[in-house]
């Protein structure tokens, strides 16, 4: 029986990339497990309590006085660069499932604007700059202009009221979205239909780095009900990520959290959720089931605490996450199962922003049946988290579109307690 549990704490970072600060120059600051172990001891005034993740080898990875550095869990634990441009939970969760994303670029709409207008006339739209700026509003209703939500030049939107067209069919906001999709170098395009409070154009604003968008928290989108929206990908070969691979070898998948939302597998099961208990339990429910398995499961709050640049929120969570990996901890005890905790990007709630950071992610890998505490060399993309998976499955890696499995390290039997 192979078992093997991913387990994603969304924008959970062990510190900052060497490219970090070359969006915010502050960022090369960025340590979002440390701030927040550095934070939970004045807030809540105590040390936050991570047994599990401590005796994971997060300490041996992120050395930190509140982390345990010793453990009697057989563990490798190392940190892995995300390997993708930016910090994006879709890209940071393509990549991990073995995409190649070397094709993929941050990208202004205003440096691509006449190509995507070209697009949408082609395919039967009229397009115009609103107001000289640099974005384009389509068929007098839609605006195709930069996300403002994620970091400058990641995604890119096609929003529209629902008053003035529908969602789908051959004129709605998606298909207007789709043209975009066609011609963007950016990892997503996002088509967005809500009901706002006014004329869209009345909530442009410019972003950072010189990009130009819709509000979209100030239009009314996320308050007035009826929000439409649906992720559109970079071109990718999902038959050659981790999810497909292990289908197609007869292995259930289960995709729980937000990665049920964004990762393809028609063969999958989903348990879509928000909630930290409800993603933990739904994992824990998919690991109690018979047979071979491949869990991946999100963790969202995190991210959205960081989000909201509230540590003591996200240090709560951290403690909420720890006591759900016991009870995997406790059921992944046959040799050859595989519980991999790990990130997608950072999200430091004390960095002064509300926008990602890119960091280093840990890689904490409890492996029943092996000997030994291995710390494992840094892996330069999060593809090599995916096949290590693949392999821990019995499945051939290389069958993926990009990834190498990470191999131990050096051993540290002192760590013993």
């Amino acid at each position: 029986m192979a078992r093997t549990v991913i387990v994603v704490i969304d924008g959970f970072g062990i510190g900052a990339m060497p490219d970090a600060g070359v969006q915010r120059p502050g960022d090369l600051a960025a340590d979002t497990c440390g701030h927040v172990l550095d934070h939970a001891r004045t807030a809540l005034g105590r040390p936050l309590r991570l047994p599990v993740l401590g005796a994971l080898g997060l300490g041996l990875v992120h050395p930190h006085p509140d982390l345990d550095r010793r453990t009697r869990l057989p563990v490798a634990a190392g940190r892995a660069a995300l390997g993708y441009p930016g910090a994006d939970t879709f890209a940071g969760h393509q990549t991990m499932m073995g995409a190649d994303f070397s094709r993929v670029s941050v990208a202004r709409l205003a440096d691509h604007l006449d190509e995507v207008a070209d697009a949408l006339t082609a395919a039967g739209h009229r397009t115009e700059r609103l107001e000289g700026r640099p974005l384009l509003l389509v068929d007098k209703t839609v605006l195709v202009h930069d996300n403002l939500e994620a970091d400058p030049g990641i995604n890119w939107n096609a929003s529209g009221s629902l008053e003035d067209l529908p969602f789908d069919g051959d004129t709605g906001i998606l298909a207007i979205a789709r043209a975009v999709r066609a011609v963007a170098p950016v990892a997503r395009v996002i088509a967005v239909g809500g009901h706002a409070d006014g004329p869209l154009p009345g909530f442009v604003r410019p972003g950072e780095g010189g990009t130009v968008g819709l509000d979209t928290p100030a239009t009314g989108f996320y308050r007035n009900g009826g929000l439409r929206v649906q992720h559109l990908g970079a071109p990718l070969d999902h038959t050659r990520q981790l999810p497909a691979l292990a289908a197609g070898a007869g292995i259930p998948v289960t995709l729980v959290g937000k990665a049920a939302d964004i990762l393809v597998c028609e063969a999958a099961a989903r348990r879509p959720a928000v909630a930290t208990s409800d993603v933990l339990d739904h994992a824990l429910e998919a690991v109690r089931a018979d047979g071979d398995a491949l869990v991946v499961a999100n963790v969202q709050e995190t991210d959205l605490a960081g989000h909201q640049q509230d540590a003591t929120r996200y240090a709560r969570l951290l403690e909420q996450v720890d006591a759900g990996l016991a009870g995997l901890v406790a059921l992944l005890s046959a040799p050859g199962d595989r519980l991999i905790v790990t990130g997608d990007h950072g999200n430091d709630p004390t960095i002064g922003h509300a926008h990602h950071t890119r960091e280093y992610v840990p890689v904490l890998i409890h492996r029943p049946g092996e000997d030994g505490i291995e710390l494992l060399p840094d892996a330069d993309t999060l593809a090599d988290v995916g096949a290590t998976a693949a392999r821990s499955l019995g499945l051939a890696p290389e069958q993926l579109a990009t990834g190498t499995p990470l191999h131990t390290g050096r051993r540290t039997p002192v760590l013993r307690p």
